[in-house]
């Protein structure tokens, strides 16, 4: 499911709070003002996904003119795609299919090291996970 949802964008001592007035307790933050755009995607997916899972109602989307503002916030239109967000952020496990020389998986094996957590630690590591 696709949703757009409005977010609330407010400077706080060089940061931006985003809150989603439609969303109970769908918030979050970010350094500058396209952090904060990327964290209120992330935050909307989430919370949408959730609910979704949850059967939980979803509530429909104010308008922007119906948002009372301070006066330095800023109102934007957030996209969010649910199945997307679930695609990005599934824990589920795929098959990878490797090679690596006879000698050193003899050796792994024999102190029983378990190859897809190492492959794991090594990705996030080069990934800076």
């Amino acid at each position: 499911m696709k949703y757009v949802y409005p977010a609330v964008f407010e400077p706080e001592d060089g940061l931006y709070n985003v809150t989603f007035p439609d969303l109970p307790n769908c918030y979050t933050c970010g350094d500058d003002l396209a952090d904060a755009m990327y964290m209120a995607e992330d935050a909307l997916g989430g919370w949408l996904s959730r609910a979704e899972e949850n059967g939980a109602d979803i509530p429909d989307a104010s308008t922007n003119k119906s948002i009372a503002l301070a006066p330095d916030a800023i109102v934007t239109l957030i996209l969010a795609d649910t199945e997307a967000y679930r695609r990005n952020h599934s824990e589920k496990a795929v098959k990878k299919t490797l090679t690596i020389p006879q000698w050193l998986n003899n050796a792994a094996e024999k102190r029983n090291i378990n190859f897809s957590q190492v492959l794991q630690d090594a990705l996030r590591r080069q990934l800076g996970l």
